[in-house]
C-alpha cells in the first residue's frame, strides 16, 4: 500500500479494485493466500469458457452485490436460485472486521433456495466488469464461481454465482443466531461496519419485495441491541 493510500480512508470502490488497493490491503494485513493477477485471469477465462455470451453475462447477486455492485449493469431482474441458500457463513477479518474481532459476510451455501437479483453485464463490457468482480470475490478463493439456472418472471437464465468454498479457512459453518448477532454488532474495518452490511442488505431485499425472515429478525435484534 502506498503512502497516498494510507492517508485516505479505504473504501470498496471501482477505483480501489482497479488500482490494486484492495489487493495490497489484503496482502499487507492478512496471512491468507491470494491469487495472482494471472491466476485470477485464468480462473475468469475458465469460468466463461464455452459459454454463449452474445447477449452478455448474467450474475446472481444475493448480498452486497445487490446494493453496491460497482460494475456497469445493463439489466436487472429479481430471480430465484435453487439448491443454495443465503446465510452468514464467511468470517471477515478485513472487509467487515478485524483479526481481533472478525465480522461475518453472506455467502451461498448448499441446500434450499435463494431469491436475489440477476445482473446482466453487456457483451462489450464483460472483460472489464468481470475482471473487477473477480478481484472483489475471488481474490482469496473463499468463493467458487458456478453457473446456476436462475428463474425469473421473464424466464430462466444461466447466471454466475459465487458459492462458499467450504474447505477454506474462512468458512464459518453453521453458527447460532447469537454468535452471528455478536459479530454483526461489534465488528468493523476501514471498509465499513459489519452491522451496515446487514442493514443495507435487508433494506434492499425489502425494497425488492424479497422476504427473508431470518435476516429481518437479525436486523430487528441488531437495532434493539444498539438502542438498549
Amino acid at each position: 500500500m502506498t503512502e497516498h493510500e494510507e492517508e485516505r480512508p479505504l473504501t470498496l470502490s471501482r477505483e480501489a479494485l482497479a488500482s490494486g488497493a484492495i489487493r495490497r490491503f489484503v496482502e499487507a494485513h492478512s496471512q491468507i493466500e491470494t491469487l495472482s493477477p494471472a491466476e485470477l485471469a485464468a480462473s475468469r477465462r475458465a469460468a466463461l469458457a464455452g459459454r454463449d455470451l452474445s447477449g452478455g453475462a448474467w450474475l446472481f447477486a444475493y448480498g452486497s452485490l445487490i446494493w453496491n455492485p460497482l460494475i456497469e449493469v445493463a439489466e436487472r431482474r429479481v430471480g430465484t436460485a435453487y439448491g443454495y441458500h443465503r446465510r452468514f457463513c464467511i468470517w471477515s477479518e478485513l472487509g467487515r472486521g478485524s483479526p481481533d474481532r472478525p465480522g461475518l459476510v453472506l455467502a451461498l451455501d448448499h441446500g434450499g433456495a435463494c431469491r436475489g437479483m440477476l445482473l446482466r453485464v453487456a457483451q462489450d463490457r464483460i472483460e472489464s466488469e468481470l475482471d473487477l468482480i473477480w478481484q472483489r470475490e475471488m481474490l482469496t478463493s473463499v468463493y467458487r464461481a458456478r453457473w446456476l439456472r436462475v428463474r425469473s418472471a421473464a424466464g430462466p437464465v444461466e447466471a454466475l454465482a459465487f458459492i462458499v468454498n467450504r474447505a477454506h479457512s474462512r468458512y464459518a459453518g453453521r453458527l447460532s443466531d447469537e454468535r452471528v448477532l455478536d459479530a454483526l454488532a461489534t465488528a468493523e474495518s476501514p471498509i465499513g461496519r459489519c452491522a451496515d452490511y446487514l442493514i443495507e442488505t435487508v433494506a434492499c431485499l425489502q425494497a425488492l419485495g424479497i422476504c427473508e425472515p431470518g435476516l429481518a429478525a437479525l436486523n430487528d435484534r441488531l437495532a434493539a441491541r444498539s438502542t438498549a
